[in-house]
């Protein structure tokens, strides 16, 4: 099959780098740790990496391998490989998951940003109500939200217009690596203060007796959602892999790199939380209210490392939430730029627009306007639970059912083995994942957030 004409990375290390990144999230920095904090620290984190092993490695693969064969944007890759069948549509789900993520994601990416700001200019001062208000009081607001979401949707455009290999990759190689820096600083100021110790061991001593049905289905759903799948991101990104490509490694690579900063961010919350005696919150109001507070007691004796870690941590965030933004706005750019036939600049700048009036009702659903509701809940709430209730855990289950029992085997396994040039000695374990374990388990993962049991 010819793909010469196609866009491509231009090396290994930008493909790791590039995908990495769309998987590596604000997820990581709050959810992970603290799911890992509550359910027996090590223990969880031991039953997460099998969940990654048995679950979200095979998953990435066969995003790899739809990606790289239909060698098209989401929709277009299933569609070739579909014939002309319903099966098409799973694509176009992606599609439809990754914008209406864009919308509401580039809205907490803008938050980082105004945190950035607020911590250079000593506003996130004061105790942990104070904090909270100003949080409450910015979320809210009519106009200064909507100009941060704008700001990251545009540097975001930038990176997009320029293309894959100057564009995205060139952007992954400067930003991940900054990322891991700073996480890295923060991590090793945060172990060294008094008492992190126990923060530590809060989060790696294993503790067996807290392992419930919850924990394992947390880590069942944790493991699918960090690695991006069911939202188009890989298939798009995969279809600009070589033909070289070690698929079957290069996932590896990448779950390891997504568990990695996972962990790290735990090294960099928990110590820091415990030496002064605050146990984290979840979601966004650990990263919004209790942080802030968090590092301000923490490194209070010295004012001026507080300063510096609080800027650290949410140009962190920021960066973090770029990369994933990257890849969520070249799915919707890929899309109507091959289907629509659009020269990359107008799709990019008809995505930046639109991603631009989602996030901004988004935004003002918060709260300065109540009339932006549906079903009794925000706009920005009813995106969040669409997307992660529903159309993450069905892209993906449709995948493996389309990839392990729709497309022939023998297309599948020229994909895993590279045209027979790698031995593919695990090629009978990942079928047999994808056709019975992987929907077996996310159909549980997405019937429990239903609340069917």
């Amino acid at each position: 099959m010819k793909h010469h004409t196609r866009a491509n990375f231009g090396s290994k290390l930008g493909i790791i780098l590039a995908t990495a990144g769309s998987a590596v999230g604000l997820g990581n920095i709050w959810r992970f740790p603290y799911m890992a904090g509550e359910h027996g620290g090590a223990a969880f984190i031991m039953v997460y990496f099998a969940c990654v092993l048995l679950l979200g490695i095979p998953c990435l693969v066969s995003e790899f391998i739809i990606g790289r064969r239909g060698a098209a944007n989401s929709y277009g890759a299933y569609s070739k490989l579909a014939n002309g069948t319903a099966w098409k549509y799973i694509g176009l789900v992606g599609v439809i998951t990754g914008f209406l993520i864009m919308g509401y994601y580039a809205v907490v990416s803008g938050w980082c940003l105004q945190y950035i700001f607020g911590s250079a200019t000593g506003q996130l001062t004061g105790d942990k109500e104070a904090v909270s208000q100003y949080f409450t009081d910015f979320s809210t607001g009519t106009w200064q939200p909507i100009v941060w979401t704008v700001i990251i949707l545009c540097a975001t455009h930038f990176i997009i217009v320029r293309g894959v290999e100057k564009g995205i990759e060139r952007a992954s190689k400067l930003l991940m690596p900054t990322l891991f820096v700073l996480l890295l600083i923060i991590v090793v100021a945060s172990c060294m203060l008094p008492g992190a110790g126990e923060g530590i061991s809060f989060m790696l001593k294993p503790d067996f007796s807290k392992l419930d049905s919850n924990a394992l289905l947390g880590a069942l759903g944790q493991s699918f959602y960090s690695l991006s799948i069911g939202m188009g991101c890989i298939v798009t990104y995969a279809s600009y892999y070589s033909r070289d490509t070690h698929l079957m490694k290069s996932a590896v690579q990448i779950s390891l790199v997504d568990s990695m900063i996972a962990i790290l961010a735990g090294l960099m919350i928990f110590p820091a939380a415990f030496s002064v005696g605050v146990h984290p919150d979840s979601g966004p109001s650990l990263i919004f209210i209790t942080l802030p507070n968090v590092f301000q007691q923490a490194f209070g004796s010295v004012a001026a490392v507080g300063y510096v870690v609080s800027i650290l941590f949410y140009t962190l965030l920021s960066v973090a939430a770029l990369t994933s933004l990257m890849s969520l706005h070249e799915v919707a750019t890929a899309f109507l730029h091959e289907q629509w036939k659009m020269s990359r600049q107008r799709a990019s700048a008809i995505v930046t627009v639109i991603a631009c009036v989602l996030g901004a009702f988004c935004s003002l659903s918060m709260g300065a306007v109540d009339a932006l509701s549906l079903f009794g809940q925000s706009l920005f709430s009813l995106f969040d639970f669409l997307t992660g209730q529903i159309l993450l855990p069905l892209g993906g289950l449709l995948t493996c059912l389309f990839l392990g029992w729709y497309v022939p085997k023998q297309i599948v396994r020229e994909e895993f083995t590279n045209y027979g040039t790698l031995r593919g000695t695990l090629f009978g374990i990942y079928l047999f994942l994808i056709r019975f374990v992987c929907p077996l388990s996310i159909l549980v993962i997405f019937l429990h957030q239903l609340g069917v049991f």
